[in-house]
């Protein structure tokens, strides 16, 4: 019952992760103002991570031991964003979080991904309307790269781990751009949103705006920062990872 809980807990918050981002294809009047969007987002979601830390801790799935590891790897990841911080598109905080949600489990790796990017950026000043949907896309990171399967080959653990970001950070690339995109890209242009328009018809001018802007170029530098980051230090990360799982008595889910 306590692990069901656990796996409806992570799939809310991750459902609710999903919408915040694609509101505009599922409006059909204009939000008031940016702000008063992103205010309303951060008052409801925020309390989903520490839910989600409540449930896990009495679940199980996340003990005293766990916890404090959690900690750590919040810290850690925290500083390592701020070598890159998204910057010409170098993204130094994928790869942890991807690494850590792998070993430790989906609930984990939306901890430790919405979390880090909470502390980076009470560390560098980044606080802003953008910082909830930073967070929760990041925590989505972590919550699919929990759900990768573990293959017996290490080879195949780091195809698939490359493979997972790669796709991870265009998604949430597009993400990104996605819930303020009706407002960057302004009315009355064949790149514009419009409300209550078919979906297919507001996702190919996002499209067509993704690649007009450069999205994608961003985006691509993102999937090649965290994919040379996983090839050059997964094999030694996920031997100490495993090892730290392994006196913890984390079980992955």
């Amino acid at each position: 019952m306590k692990l069901l809980i656990s796996r409806l807990s992570i799939a809310v918050a991750g459902l609710a992760s999903v919408l915040m981002f694609t509101w505009p294809l599922f409006i059909t009047s204009k939000i008031a103002s940016e702000a008063a969007l992103a205010q309303a987002v951060f008052i409801v979601l925020m309390p989903l991570v520490l839910i989600l830390v409540l449930v896990e801790f009495s679940s199980g799935d996340i003990g005293a031991k766990q916890l404090a590891l959690l900690g750590v790897l919040i810290a850690l990841n925290a500083v390592i964003r701020m070598l890159g911080a998204g910057t010409a598109g170098i993204e130094t905080a994928f790869f942890l979080v991807i690494l850590g949600a792998f070993v430790f489990g989906s609930g984990f790796g939306f901890i430790l991904g919405a979390s880090s990017i909470f502390v980076s950026a009470l560390l560098t000043g980044g606080i802003g309307p953008w910082l909830p949907f930073q967070m929760m896309g990041v925590g989505l990171v972590g919550l699919g790269a929990g759900l990768i399967p573990k293959f017996t080959r290490s080879w195949q653990q780091k195809t698939s781990l490359v493979v997972y970001a790669v796709i991870s950070s265009f998604v949430y690339g597009s993400l990104m751009t996605m819930w303020n995109w009706p407002f960057l890209a302004g009315t009355g242009t064949q790149l514009s949103y419009v409300a209550g328009d078919p979906i297919i018809s507001n996702l190919t001018r996002f499209f067509q705006y993704e690649l007009i802007t450069g999205g994608f170029f961003w985006d691509f530098g993102r999937a090649l920062t965290t994919s040379v980051l996983i090839l050059l230090t997964s094999q030694s990360l996920l031997a100490t990872l495993n090892r730290a799982a392994s006196k913890a008595g984390v079980r992955r889910g």
